[in-house]
């Protein structure tokens, strides 16, 4: 088994100054397709900010941890620019398990849209869409739709920011949509969603199989691992999918 022991179990205050378990995370970077080559940086901050907040965290490639008893170590598995099958009939059984326990996902970029889209219809509907294409990187306003959740409190109404900005094939369903990009501010090429459906999604959570699920498709560049507020982002998703942050009371701000 292929695993970095990367910061120590601990006990800290989260959310409404409640005394909980800080967060066991497994964050997942395997990679069958696309090697994103922020991946690194991603690890790297993300064991900064565990060590700073408490975290148990351990980074891996192995898709042998995907056992019922290893799986189990864990509150949340964060899937990061995971991309292609990565994991087999086995192995996508005791994650099914896993989220169905009560535990939770979050997938950062491609780990949700571009992840386990060919023979595992159950992912899909965990992540609630999937990748079709993204026009060149640049700079767009995402709309921050609601502050309620923790990894939108820390944000402004309207965030200019540089990233691969995902089409998807269609609209997430049964979810909270929390950022949206603003089509007007940037080129979305042939694949924009906002003429097709309305609007385009970039960030959602909801409950699925009995446990939490956040999904974010910033997260391609070197810089965004360096961005104070994408970190603060995720930072408030793995928390709160790990059941260590307040579940927002409500949508809106």
């Amino acid at each position: 088994m292929k695993m970095k022991f990367i910061a120590a179990f601990a006990v800290a205050c989260l959310g409404a100054g409640v005394a909980v378990a800080a967060p066991r995370v497994l964050l997942f970077t395997k990679t069958v397709e696309f090697r994103h080559q922020s991946i690194p940086q991603g690890i790297a901050a993300l064991a900064v900010i565990g060590a700073k907040r408490g975290w148990q965290l351990d980074a891996t490639e192995d898709a042998q941890l995907f056992t019922d008893a290893d799986l189990a170590k864990y509150d949340v598995v964060v899937w990061l620019s995971t991309t292609g099958d990565v994991l087999n009939p086995e192995q996508q059984a005791a994650y099914e398990r896993y989220q169905k326990s009560g535990k939770g996902t979050v997938a950062i970029h491609a780990g949700g849209a571009d992840t386990e889209h060919k023979g595992w219809p159950w992912y899909r509907s965990l992540i609630g869409a999937e990748f079709l294409s993204h026009p060149s990187q640049q700079t767009a306003n995402i709309q921050v739709l609601s502050h309620y959740h923790p990894a939108t409190a820390g944000l402004p109404d309207r965030w200019p920011h540089w990233d691969e900005w995902y089409n998807f094939t269609a609209l997430p369903k049964d979810v909270t949509v929390v950022l949206a990009l603003d089509e007007t501010s940037y080129d979305p090429g042939p694949d924009g969603m906002v003429k097709k459906f309305g609007s385009h999604p970039l960030a959602w959570y909801h409950r699925f199989g009995g446990g939490r699920v956040f999904y974010t498709a910033l997260g391609h560049t070197v810089e965004d691992f360096s961005d104070p507020l994408f970190l603060s982002h995720i930072t408030g998703a793995i928390e709160w999918a790990a059941g260590a942050a307040d579940e927002p009371p409500h949508s809106g701000k």
